[in-house]
């Protein structure tokens, strides 16, 4: 990386100012330095460094909003996002880098100067090509690299690798020529390269690619040639952003017909693309949807496209000075609407293909794939609703969407869209009526249910004005939660079984098992405990032949809620904490929520209340996290103020509340695990400081396995989980240790448990 000089005095300024602005010139390198200050300085961040990237975002009214998903908020409430960030930010000691600012400056602006007003310990790290504006930003114009002295004494070949332009082309060389090292007979050319290009980062990668076909000294010849052409023989020096913009014109035109395709094409794209979304979006008119994985792999020859592999799943991205090059052809040729329109329509038919493989065993895979798509799905959407006459498209896509706005952290802006939608759509359609019913529920978890009630009447007319019994079903569904909400027992059981009926009627998994567990949940509510299992067990059974997960684990939460009513509270336990893990694996806070809830009660039941009342102080942070406790479980506030009051009594008021402030101040992960053992020591003094790595026991266990060799199936029949439970385990895994494959994993294993065992004694390892 070099720039040691520069890390310092960023490290100085971010010392004495909350708000540092890095600027200057595309391809400077202003990203990779506020993450090289970010690495340095993490351990002065006791709630973490956070990175938000920008340069994808086209609408500015998100911004708030991408805020939150980045810092991973997960706020069920109808609050403003920038509300919804103040409040969490207000007593955290945190680092927020908002990386390519350029494009919003007023609105980063705005946001910067209201969070750090509203907060003590906060601080920001910007990058800008511009500075914020605010009279009490400190900003760092980013230089390049540093060049070899023209003044001094001709420096020796190991001095001149320290140089931080000769050393940054040397290790991109290396990885064009395995080996390339500088030499008395390079060394010039190498120099007079780095000084062409002004120590550009970005410039020299993009020069360097071409050493695959060149020598240094062509390599030299033909940048030479280009800069001649560009300043027609003028000796001035060239300014740095028309350097860069001819490398980037010589690096096009040594493009083949196709890659100068794909290329322009590829810009439509935000937030990178898998080989599938290529071969869909940019095929046709001059690339047959065979050839495009050759010219992708082409442009990521060039260093045209970066190639990643997040999640085991290999994505390509164009850094954001050249997505905005090829922005600027496509719009040169009059075909950005064209292409614009090829992208919206591809995810339109995921969002769609999503929704229909819902219910089945490709739930968490769907779910993680549209996580990863978030920033192209939002911009499809823009273009829908910004598109003449496309925004019933736009609103049956948001409809589709659904468990994207539920599972993650978007139920916030998937009540933008459908709003958006709907105030445009008026037409009576059935795309106006499931998406009414689908706004309703996003209503209903934010505890809207005023919103919910007038969106489902509205439904509910159109449902029978169009005779759809889909919609008849849904608003049936959730106007029974809605009356439940109420206190009207009775209406909901009405409106669950007339929802159970038309679900069997359609044939709609989803909603009959939706319905099960709402109706089944009331049954017990109402002391019916025949009528409660087996229901649930009916939900159960529907949920097996489909083999789905994630609404098994809803239906074994309300089976627990039953089981413990009924006094067995071990086999309660067994089923809360079998759900719990699932909604773990898929990073569902609401079904955690609800899960650890029912774990209180088991605790008090049985007069653990040392437990309970550190899983009360667990809940109280997630709920206030939500922004919607026990959010569409209303009904069930009556146990849990039960449970506190018992616990309360139990305990004394004094060491109630110490217990409660010790679950409190867990980390998510030591929550959960202490919710199902795996860490007894979780919270005790000195156990986060001696915890050996950063997995759970659980995870450790399976860490272990994948080192084995084991297949995710295999790990599931070792441990006797599902495995989509399996699955999910190891996404967090690699997560958490910030790798992509399983190989990594076995070697950090290898090397943890060395480790331990060198301080005399093993781990896991010693299985």
């Amino acid at each position: 990386m070099g720039r040691r000089y520069e890390v310092a005095e960023v490290r100085r300024r971010l010392s004495g100012s909350r708000l540092v602005t890095l600027t200057g010139v595309g391809g400077v390198g202003k990203t990779r330095l506020a993450w090289h200050v970010a690495a340095e300085v993490r351990s002065a961040f006791p709630d973490g460094v956070w990175l938000v990237e920008l340069a994808g975002l086209e609408n500015p009214e998100l911004l708030a909003q991408t805020v939150v998903e980045a810092l991973e908020i997960r706020d069920h409430s109808s609050r403003r996002p920038l509300d919804v960030l103040t409040d969490h930010l207000r007593d955290k000691r945190m680092l927020v880098i908002l990386d390519n600012c350029e494009h919003l400056l007023p609105q980063c602006a705005v946001l910067a100067d209201s969070l750090l007003r509203s907060t003590a310990d906060l601080k920001i790290l910007a990058t800008s090509r511009q500075v914020l504006g605010l009279t009490y930003e400190h900003t760092l114009s980013v230089p390049t690299l540093e060049l070899p002295s023209t003044e001094k004494r001709r420096l020796s070949i190991k001095s001149l690798a320290r140089c931080d332009a000769v050393r940054l082309f040397i290790e991109r060389a290396n990885g064009v020529l395995p080996g390339f090292s500088v030499t008395e007979a390079n060394r010039e050319a190498v120099e007079r390269i780095c000084r062409q290009l002004d120590g550009i980062p970005l410039g020299i990668e993009l020069a360097v690619v071409r050493l695959r076909a060149l020598s240094v000294q062509q390599l030299l010849e033909r940048l030479d040639d280009r800069f001649q052409l560009l300043t027609a023989g003028s000796r001035v020096v060239l300014p740095r952003h028309q350097t860069l913009r001819a490398l980037i014109d010589w690096s096009y035109v040594l493009c083949t017909d196709q890659e100068r395709l794909l290329w322009a094409r590829a810009s439509v794209f935000t937030g990178g693309f898998d080989l599938e979304a290529a071969e869909e979006v940019c095929s046709g008119d001059g690339i047959s949807r065979e050839e495009v994985l050759d010219v992708v792999t082409g442009l990521v020859d060039k260093s045209v496209l970066l190639r990643e592999e997040p999640h085991s799943t290999v994505r390509y991205r164009l850094l954001d000075t050249l997505r905005q090059y090829g922005r600027e052809q496509l719009v040169a040729a009059g075909e950005a609407a064209t292409w614009q329109r090829c992208h919206r329509d591809y995810y339109r038919r995921l969002a769609s293909e999503a929704r229909a493989e819902l219910f089945g065993p490709s739930q968490v895979p769907w779910f993680t794939r549209l996580n990863l798509e978030h920033t192209n799905l939002r911009t499809a959407l823009e273009f829908s609703f910004d598109e003449p006459g496309e925004a019933d498209t736009g609103l049956d896509m948001a409809s589709d969407l659904l468990y994207h706005w539920i599972t993650s952290y978007y139920i916030g802006e998937g009540r933008r869209w459908l709003d958006q939608g709907l105030a445009v759509c008026t037409d009576p359609s059935q795309v106006r009526g499931r998406a009414l019913w689908t706004n309703s529920w996003l209503a209903v978890i934010q505890s809207e249910t005023g919103a919910a009630a007038a969106m489902l009447e509205e439904s509910g007319r159109l449902g029978k004005q169009l005779a759809d019994e889909s919609v008849l079903a849904y608003t049936a569904l959730y106007s029974g939660m809605i009356a439940m909400y109420r206190g009207d027992a009775e209406s909901a059981i009405g409106l669950y079984e007339e929802a159970v009926a038309r679900h069997r009627a359609t044939d709609d998994p989803v909603g009959l098992v939706l319905s099960l567990i709402r109706l089944s949940l009331l049954h017990s509510f109402l002391g019916d405990s025949p009528r409660a299992i087996s229901i649930g067990e009916e939900s159960l059974s529907v949920c097996d032949a489909y083999g789905e997960g994630w609404h098994r684990a809803y239906t074994t939460m309300a089976l627990g809620v039953e089981v413990w009513r009924q006094g067995d509270t071990r086999r309660a336990a067994g089923l809360e904490e079998e759900s719990l893990a699932f909604n773990r694996s898929l990073d569902d806070p609401l079904g955690v929520g609800v899960n650890l809830e029912v774990l209180a009660w088991i605790a008090a039941t049985e007069e653990h209340y040392e437990r309970a009342a550190r899983l009360l102080g667990i809940l109280q942070t997630i709920w206030q996290a939500i922004g919607a406790p026990l959010s569409g479980y209303g009904h069930l506030v009556n146990y849990h103020d039960e449970c506190e009051s018992r616990t309360r009594r139990a305990l004394g008021a004094t060491a109630f509340r110490a217990a409660v402030k010790k679950g409190s101040r867990l980390s998510y992960d030591e929550a959960l695990s202490y919710a199902l053992e795996e860490d007894l020591t979780a919270g005790e003094p000195g156990g986060e400081d001696e915890r050996p790595s950063p997995l759970t026991p659980r995870e450790t266990e399976i860490a272990h396995l994948v080192a084995q060799g084991l297949s995710n199936k295999e790990i599931a029949a070792t441990l006797v989980i599902a495995q989509r439970t399996a699955e999910g385990h190891i996404e967090h895994i690699l997560s958490k240790l910030g790798f992509t494959s399983r190989a990594q994993v076995a070697v950090w294993v290898f090397e943890h448990d060395r480790a331990a065992d060198g301080e005399g004694g093993s781990t896991e390892g010693g299985r």
